[in-house]
């Protein structure tokens, strides 16, 4: 009897099979989505002094610094061989062999680079106070997030390593494992998959490592930093606790995913002993490279909450006075009539 979780059949990456439309995509969307309707009510409820049009703006240049920097360091840190060097248009090109296949190859850490720069950028222009905008994205983001790794799970792409648990799932793109190998043999014999000789290539359980990323880098992570929202004890503080968080749980989910096959552990403090294969055993003193950037990143968010604590104008506005709410409102009425009247000549010219 087979011991394992099938993965969907009804599942595919198209939406529609044969036309261009993928869910990944889509889940990029439902994430934008869900973080903006999250930080918009943050912006209403604090009556923070920002316009409609302005919280629009803000997001759109946020989202592409993120995907800018999410792209450029995916083929700058994950990518081993030289194709983006010799050829660095196809960075963002979403065409192979003549087919689209989008912009396969996104790194979160290089996303948190890029939207950082973005809101650095947007609050210097716009005269607000940085710490503010990124502590109302902490609260926003994740939730987000999680709708990018369960667009990895559609995908069936960056699954766990091998496992004879009850949450193993068949991810029918998974990498087949030699036969051959005794650890495959007992893994095959536990979970009721079928060997048809030692020469053959099997597919085994892995760990739906993406749905432990979705609930506790993006709902867990989430839940936390908006619950304490309006408890932060200075600006930035939610902005670096969420890095915090989402570090530990990206170092803990990285014991349970595959690395990439190329990159393999940069870090081994201590070789696997049975056997060496990252398919199966992940050493507790042996890191990947995401979990090599968490660590980085953890460190950067602890020096940041350092620094903010000690920063000047550091003391919260839970909600601000209001005549800011006024003002907004004002600007937005008067904005409002600006269009009418526009449209109004507009439909006198047409006449």
């Amino acid at each position: 009897m087979l011991l394992a979780i099938p993965f969907p059949a009804w599942l595919k990456p198209e939406i529609i099979p044969g036309l261009p439309f993928r869910w990944y995509g889509l889940m990029y969307i439902f994430a934008f989505g869900a973080a903006f309707l999250v930080y918009r009510r943050q912006v209403r409820e604090r009556h923070f002094p920002m316009t409609e049009d302005e919280l629009t703006s803000l997001f759109f240049w946020c989202i592409m610094g993120l995907l800018l920097g999410a792209r450029i360091f995916a083929t700058l840190v994950y990518e081993t061989t030289d194709i983006y060097r010799r050829q660095p248009w196809l960075i963002f090109w979403p065409f192979r062999d003549g087919r689209f296949t989008g912009l396969m190859g996104m790194s979160y850490h290089g996303g948190a680079i890029g939207g950082t720069l973005g809101i650095i950028i947007c609050s210097a222009v716009k005269r607000w106070d940085a710490r503010e905008i990124g502590d109302m994205y902490a609260a926003s983001i994740p939730l987000g997030y999680t709708f990018g790794r369960l667009g990895n799970f559609i995908n069936g792409e960056l699954y766990g390593r091998v496992t004879t648990g009850p949450l193993g799932m068949l991810f029918p793109n998974a990498t087949p494992l030699p036969a051959g190998e005794t650890w495959v043999q007992e893994a095959a014999a536990k979970t009721g998959i079928p060997i048809s000789g030692a020469d053959a290539w099997i597919n085994l359980p892995r760990h739906p490592s993406q749905l432990y990323e979705a609930l506790l880098e993006g709902l867990v992570a989430w839940f936390i930093t908006w619950m304490i929202r309006n408890r932060k004890p200075y600006k930035g503080f939610l902005f670096g606790i969420y890095f915090v968080l989402y570090g530990f749980f990206r170092i803990v989910v990285e014991y349970f995913r595959e690395p990439d096959e190329d990159l393999g552990y940069p870090i081994e403090f201590i070789k696997s002993a049975i056997p060496p294969n990252p398919a199966l055993s992940h050493p507790l003193l042996s890191f990947s490279t995401g979990q090599l950037l968490s660590f980085l990143m953890i460190f950067l968010a602890c020096i940041w909450l350092v620094i903010a604590s000690r920063l000047p104008d550091r003391e919260p506005i839970r909600v601000y006075p209001a005549a800011a709410k006024i003002a907004r409102d004002t600007k937005n009425k008067a904005e409002r009539e600006e269009d009418r009247k526009k449209q109004r000549k507009l439909r006198k010219k047409l006449r």
